[in-house]
């Protein structure tokens, strides 16, 4: 039997997370996409958006523009191209690479549902469309931190070619009136959200942290078993078997591909778990130390405070009174 297929089976009832990482991540982080931003141009023309905390997608649906976010050299995107943009600063969509400065359209997403036209419809030639994505923002950095500021899949990507079956859907959806719109939208954007982190990881040369490690066989496997069952009490030994791999090659591997030593990871993951649990759901702290692989809710507790600052109950006690107070 597959090594992590047989320690996933053993995830107990009252567990935390998924056993996917990427769903276990976009779960913690609630993520919800909002109103999508559409651009319809003739040019010359250029746009400027300014700075978001969270994550925007985007696809060139017909022509090519210019994208420049302060400090970084503009890209060229062509029809047919995605972007991911992470925490972007202020940036610039345009017809030209140098457009002129001072004369770009301010965008609001929130007015005339998300759409802007700029200059006669009869003379348009370029169609972009942009969702913004909001995280929980206690747990952002998780996806923040492994992601560059810009991830990009071009046209002729043949991992990408889901991707335009999902941009067909979605445009569609924007340009309806049906029933639901708003949901089917938000479900859209989410599985485009995924498919450009899938496309992202199995860039090896590029993805760094959890995400990337997910693509390695040895580090990958353990990395998966973790987080199908968070609550086990795992060895390194353990986890170095899952990945076919010497205690010390294993140990090193991981750290150097996720940036922390496996056993520092899993507390941290469980942590990260805990702390959205002790907002969240009504499981009591006992309970809670159980489903993250602590035998005792003391063990639970001071685990907790070292990783956290605060005592589980100090923390789910302050965590309930914001609730309230908002």
């Amino acid at each position: 039997m597959d090594s992590e297929k047989l320690y996933a089976s053993s995830r107990r009832e009252g567990s935390v997370g998924s056993g996917d990482p990427i769903v276990d991540v976009l779960r913690l982080l609630r993520t919800q996409a909002v109103v999508p931003a559409r651009v319809h141009a003739a040019s010359p023309w250029s746009v400027r958006f300014d700075p978001y905390t969270h994550v925007k997608l985007g696809v060139v649906l017909e022509g090519e523009c210019w994208m420049a976010l302060d400090g970084c050299e503009p890209v060229l995107l062509r029809k047919g191209d995605f972007f991911l943009l992470n925490n972007p600063p202020s940036y610039t969509l345009a017809s030209t690479r140098d457009p002129a400065p001072g004369q770009a359209t301010a965008i609001h997403e929130s007015e005339n549902d998300g759409e802007v036209r700029i200059g006669p419809a009869a003379d348009e030639d370029t169609y972009v469309c942009c969702i913004d994505f909001v995280f929980e923002q206690a747990n952002a950095s998780v996806l923040f931190d492994v992601l560059p500021p810009i991830v990009l899949v071009r046209a002729g990507d043949p991992r990408g070619a889901l991707l335009s079956h999902l941009s067909t859907l979605t445009v569609a959806e924007m340009e309806s009136a049906g029933v639901g719109r708003s949901l089917v939208l938000e479900h859209l954007a989410q599985l485009i959200l995924v498919h450009m982190l899938r496309v992202h990881a199995d860039q090896t040369d590029q993805p760094v942290g959890w995400l990337g490690a997910l693509v390695e066989d040895g580090v990958g496997t353990a990395l998966r078993a973790m987080h199908a069952d968070v609550g086990r009490r795992w060895t390194l030994d353990e986890l170095a078997a899952i990945g076919h791999m010497s205690r010390s090659a294993f140990a090193s591997a991981f750290k150097a591909k996720v940036g922390t030593a496996p056993l520092t990871y899993l507390i941290e993951w469980r942590m990260s778990l805990a702390r959205d649990a002790l907002r969240t759901d009504s499981r009591s702290i006992s309970e809670l130390a159980a489903a993250t692989g602590y035998e005792s809710e003391s063990a639970f507790s001071t685990a907790f405070r070292r990783v956290v600052g605060a005592s589980p109950r100090h923390f789910r006690d302050e965590a309930r009174q914001q609730a309230r107070v908002g």
